[in-house]
């Protein structure tokens, strides 16, 4: 069945998915390692994905759940012509209602803890509400 999209839907489009697929099968030490530690909603209880497109950019990290976005930085964002791209990205993603945090990748090897912190003092929406009998998380359905 073919999901149908609203014209103003911006999360995913089609023509960034090749783009997007190839990062995900390439990531970064820091993005794998930083991927290990908040795959599978451990982190917290929020669900993140990698390398999701919002319009024309793509996100590190993305918690649909917080708008919140996570990106890891190497090298290319140190320069001039990388700074500007990154404030012109991050005035899109702000539009939007996504905040935006950014690391070096180093922190994510050396500063593990102190990432971790900020990104959860960076949620804006409380703790995940935990499963009831009549919406329960789809890890207890599938338990019968």
């Amino acid at each position: 069945m073919r999901r149908h999209r609203r014209d103003k839907d911006i999360h995913s489009l089609p023509k960034v998915k090749g783009l997007r697929s190839a990062l995900r099968k390439s990531l970064t030490p820091a993005e794998a390692a930083f991927w290990n530690l908040v795959k599978g909603s451990r982190f917290e209880g929020r669900k993140f994905v990698r390398q999701h497109s919002v319009g024309n950019y793509i996100l590190d990290f993305y918690c649909p759940s917080e708008k919140l976005a996570v990106e890891l930085d190497g090298k290319a964002h140190f320069s001039t012509a990388g700074q500007l791209y990154d404030l012109e990205r991050r005035a899109f993603l702000e539009s939007k209602g996504i905040l935006i945090v950014r690391f070096e990748n180093r922190h994510v090897f050396d500063d593990t803890e102190w990432v971790l912190d900020t990104i959860r003092s960076s949620f804006r929406y409380g703790p995940p509400a935990p499963p009831t009998s009549y919406a329960p998380h789809a890890s207890l359905r599938n338990k019968k």
